[in-house]
């Protein structure tokens, strides 16, 4: 379980890092919509692990290109929070899956083919 301190430095640093994909990272991603779902920090704080979700944009390609641009993020991250933290973290990205997994079993459920309940079923059960 997560100390109140890693929860404290986890929130200022996922709010640091949506404003820094908005503003200062805005060549990294062009147009697509990068989402910081859940930031995990190490107990000495010295490593985030930071979950990412992206909307309109090729996962793959855009996760590959942050991930080569840590070092320019940890420096943006590093102008932000530098006088409130002793250490700026070490960041490691990760994607989150759960938004396309959501749309997939989405798809599943209203792609099966369930059949009405007849009425003499419906007053059989509730005897």
């Amino acid at each position: 379980m997560e100390s109140k301190r890693q929860q404290k430095y986890s929130k200022l640093i996922q709010k640091e890092l949506g404003e820094i994909f908005q503003k200062e990272a805005r060549h990294l991603v062009g147009n697509a919509m990068v989402t910081v779902v859940r930031v995990l920090m190490s107990p000495d704080l010295s490593v985030a692990k930071i979950n990412l979700s992206f909307l309109l944009a090729d996962n793959e390609v855009l996760f590959e290109k942050i991930n080569d641009n840590k070092k320019e993020l940890r420096k943006h991250l590093g102008l932000r929070i530098g006088k409130s933290v002793r250490i700026i973290p070490e960041l490691a990205f990760f994607m989150d899956e759960s938004a396309s997994y959501a749309q997939h079993m989405d798809k599943i459920i209203s792609s099966l083919d369930i059949p009405e309940a007849n009425e003499e079923d419906e007053e059989g059960d509730e005897d």
